[in-house]
């Protein structure tokens, strides 16, 4: 069964990606650890951060270029369309790369890429990690360039139900052609305390980045509120962001520094230790596709509270978590009744529960059969692909056929001018014969 398995060579592609710290990049880092264990070939490529650029390798011999491209807003490369063919070209060809999986709606670079590997013939496979509106200009402009990405995409992953509607709205893309793959955690990371903490205070975490999106707004008329009805509440702010000025405000206000503490940014590593000095997770984002947080703190055993938006619904069973509409009101209910259910709750039965129905390796076996079916499904020559382009309006069909017969000819160039043959290919590291011992 082992040897039967087909290999696959991918190039996992986003604008975000470690020492930068998200649900995107936790997932790339360990899809790609597992994909490495299951015996295919992965390599990463991301943006330059600071002086961390070139060619580096990180846990298992994985590789990742950090091109030369700096980001301009928030951590996005600034859009070129072909600026970055011939180095995409590059990597493709000297890695041997059969498949390029993008990811996340937001990444510039995540699209260039997959239009030129579009272009070379190669397979592409992308994953969305958010949900976006339709009504505001940002989402109107997101929608247009999902479609154009999409419109000749082999296959999509989303990591909720909840997503895979959203993103067969806004793209057009055939519902077919959707996976659905959550996220996962890391339960040998995430485990709780070893001894569980005392229930005469009520201890409720926040770690989140603190900003709109995330629904720190909410959490300034929550908290003071919540601290007035329970004296024997205390809370814990870890993340930053543009309203953590607001947050600072309010604990001001209400004079609650003695029970509001603010961590600031909390680095990866050390979310585990303040998670588990916690008995409650709150999660007050206005809207999330899978908010993988919430798994990082079930599996230190905390009870969850958390807006019901999005896919968040489709993430625990009723028992490990509280949901609220996005209203203070209904806020302050749902953290009430959790501080009700807390002598229920058992941190090492609800780790043990999460490892039953989360793991890494089981993300990366069902997106293995994602990429089999884009092996399996037949090439299009240029001319057969552009009426996929077409179809995307009427005035936005005829630019992204011209787009994409100008990066043809740009490619076509670069071939005359740099043949394939003389770009050095890279030799298979041994990573490639690291197969699991037992599926």
């Amino acid at each position: 069964m082992e040897e039967s398995r087909r290999k696959h060579r991918i190039l996992m592609v986003s604008d975000f990606f470690y020492p930068n710290f998200g649900g995107v990049e936790s997932h790339i880092y360990y899809l790609s650890q597992c994909l490495l264990k299951r015996g295919h070939k992965v390599v990463i490529m991301s943006h330059a951060y600071g002086n961390r650029t070139g060619v580096r390798y990180i846990t298992n011999n994985l590789k990742v270029y950090y091109i030369p491209w700096r980001p301009f807003l928030m951590q996005n490369t600034l859009p070129t369309f072909y600026l970055t063919l011939p180095i995409i070209r590059t990597i493709l060809i000297r890695e041997k790369i059969s498949i390029v999986h993008g990811h996340q709606a937001f990444s510039t670079l995540c699209h260039e890429s997959l239009m030129h590997a579009r272009t070379m013939g190669c397979k592409v496979v992308f994953t969305d990690h958010s949900l976006y509106g339709f009504a505001d200009p940002g989402s109107i402009h997101m929608n247009k360039i999902l479609q154009f990405t999409l419109a000749d995409i082999d296959h999509a992953i989303c990591v909720s139900h909840t997503s895979k509607e959203n993103t067969v709205l806004r793209s057009g893309i055939k519902p077919e052609t959707v996976f659905v793959v959550p996220n996962a955690v890391d339960t040998a990371m995430f485990t709780p305390a070893p001894t569980q903490l005392a229930r005469d205070e009520v201890v409720i975490v926040v770690i989140s980045r603190l900003v709109y999106r995330k629904g720190a707004d909410l959490l300034v008329e929550v908290i003071p509120e919540v601290c007035r009805l329970f004296p024997h509440v205390r809370f814990i702010i870890g993340g930053d962001g543009p309203k953590r000025v607001r947050l600072e405000e309010m604990r001001e206000k209400f004079s609650l520094q003695d029970r509001v503490e603010m961590l600031g940014a909390v680095p990866h590593s050390q979310v585990r230790s303040v998670l588990i000095s916690g008995h409650i997770f709150l999660n007050s984002s206005l809207t999330e596709a899978f908010c993988i947080a919430i798994l990082e703190a079930a599996s230190c055993g905390l009870l969850t509270v958390s807006t019901r938006v999005g896919g968040v619904p489709e993430v625990l069973p009723e028992d490990m978590i509280v949901l609220a509409e996005p209203a203070p009101q209904d806020m302050v209910r749902a953290i009430e009744q959790a501080i009700d259910m807390l002598p229920n709750i058992d941190p090492q039965i609800m780790h043990s529960r999460m490892k039953s129905y989360y793991s890494w390796h089981d993300v990366a076996k069902r997106t293995e059969i994602v990429y089999d079916c884009v092996m399996d499904s037949s090439n299009k020559s240029i001319l057969e692909r552009l009426p996929r382009y077409l179809i995307c309006g009427a005035w936005a069909g005829k630019i992204f056929c011209l787009v994409m017969i100008v990066n043809f000819i740009l490619w076509r160039l670069l071939e005359f001018f740099q043949p394939a043959e003389s770009i050095e290919e890279v030799p298979d590291m041994a990573s490639m014969c690291n197969h699991e011992d037992d599926n």
